[in-house]
């Protein structure tokens, strides 16, 4: 038997009766999510971002204003809850398809908003129609569209 076939067989063996090892896990993606005590749609909002796989922190604030002057979202786009993920804002409900899309381009801009509670948009939920709304990129250069959408689906 050659030495590269015994090495070979010897760590067969080993393979087939050591435990096996933890895959690597993929990065965790945090939120951390900041609202008014008294919304429940928030709530709603963060369990999509849960269900995609984003380890989700939920902020009571008393003073929601603050935190958005803070965190640099214009009045004009400002949502009931404002949430950080990744070094960007993420304002309102804005889908999950469109935070994936702000973190795989990494645009050079704050975040991104969904001005208002568009009904049917994430979390948004309540049953009715739901409206087509739009997603609004924006930064220290000002805001632009960043997609439009249909309940969670891009149109």
């Amino acid at each position: 038997m050659t030495f590269a076939r015994r090495g070979l067989l010897r760590a067969a063996a080993f393979a087939a009766f050591a435990p096996a090892l933890p895959a690597f896990a993929a990065p965790t993606r945090r939120a951390l999510v900041h609202r008014d005590a008294t919304c429940g749609c928030c709530g709603k909002w963060a369990e999509r971002l849960q269900t995609a796989g984003f380890e989700v922190k939920i902020v009571d604030e008393p003073d929601m204003k603050a935190v958005k002057r803070r965190l640099g979202v214009p009045a004009e786009l400002a949502s009931c809850h404002t949430a950080e993920i990744d070094g960007y804002v993420v304002e309102g409900h804005t889908p999950v398809a469109a935070i994936e899309r702000l973190l795989k381009e990494r645009p050079q801009a704050i975040g991104v908003a969904v001005p208002g509670m568009p009904a049917g948009s994430p979390g948004m939920e309540m049953g009715g129609e739901a409206e087509t709304y739009a997603v609004t990129l924006f930064g220290p250069k000002g805001a632009k569209p960043y997609g439009g959408y249909l309940g969670d689906k891009e149109v």
